[in-house]
């Protein structure tokens, strides 16, 4: 028996699929070129959005990303919209005098409740 070997398949090795009828998702193919003056390929879905830059899969440079004519892409940076904080949405909304009173108001409030506590309730 040790000098048979079972037959069988490989499980993990080979799959029993095949793409015949598979049909795959649009691509796009975007050129990178580095600050050593390589260039690179990386390819997106066809919907997505193209970053401006794009680090190197073989030097690790910073990449940046070409037009058809082989020209920089130089984004229009009025549409980028910078993210606010949570702090900057509050201060749109109250002054920083209405808010210093507001957070008087609720210290008031939890100190005077902080000496009416019962014992086991």
């Amino acid at each position: 028996m040790a000098d048979r070997s079972l037959r069988g398949m490989r499980l993990g090795t080979q799959s029993l699929q095949s793409e015949e009828g598979v049909e795959f998702s649009p691509r796009k193919k975007s050129v990178y070129r580095a600050a050593d003056g390589s260039t690179f390929e990386v390819i997106f879905s066809a919907d997505a959005e193209v970053p401006q830059q794009w680090e190197s899969p073989k030097s690790g440079l910073e990449g940046v990303l070409l037009a058809a004519n082989g020209e920089p892409v130089v984004l229009d940076e009025t549409d980028v919209k910078i993210p606010r904080s949570h702090w900057d949405m509050l201060l749109e909304r109250r002054t920083r005098a209405e808010l210093e009173e507001l957070l008087q108001e609720r210290l008031d409030y939890l100190r005077s409740r902080k000496g009416q506590q019962k014992i086991g309730a």
